[in-house]
């Protein structure tokens, strides 16, 4: 599996961002698909997950801000994040199977 995502950048506190990471390869018909983040000097952690069903589970600390969706027939999976604080800058990934994606960036400040 190869995973590609984008999406990421600079906003201001309140503001919105979608990251978007599309899948290639040897997907699976049941791989859940999941984002991750590592802010710097700490370690990564998980933000959301999806099943292909659309069952998603969230970290607290993004409940109700983030939506994490999924278009199947396209492999890929997507981040809605709306009202972000600086405590979401962080370094977003995309992981799925194993396998992580490259990383994108997503910084918060005024």
């Amino acid at each position: 599996v190869q995973l590609q995502a984008s999406g990421g950048g600079s906003v201001q506190p309140g503001g919105s961002l979608r990251l978007s990471c599309a899948a290639y390869g040897s997907i699976g018909s049941n791989s859940i698909m999941a984002w991750h983040r590592q802010a710097p000097g700490k370690q990564r952690e998980f933000v959301a997950s999806v099943t292909v069903s659309g069952s998603a589970v969230y970290a607290d600390s993004v409940k109700g801000r983030f939506t994490i969706s999924r278009e199947n027939a396209k492999n890929t999976v997507y981040l809605e994040m709306n009202s972000l604080k600086p405590e979401d800058t962080a370094v977003y990934y995309c992981y799925m199977r194993n396998t992580w994606g490259q990383g994108t960036q997503v910084t918060v400040s005024s």
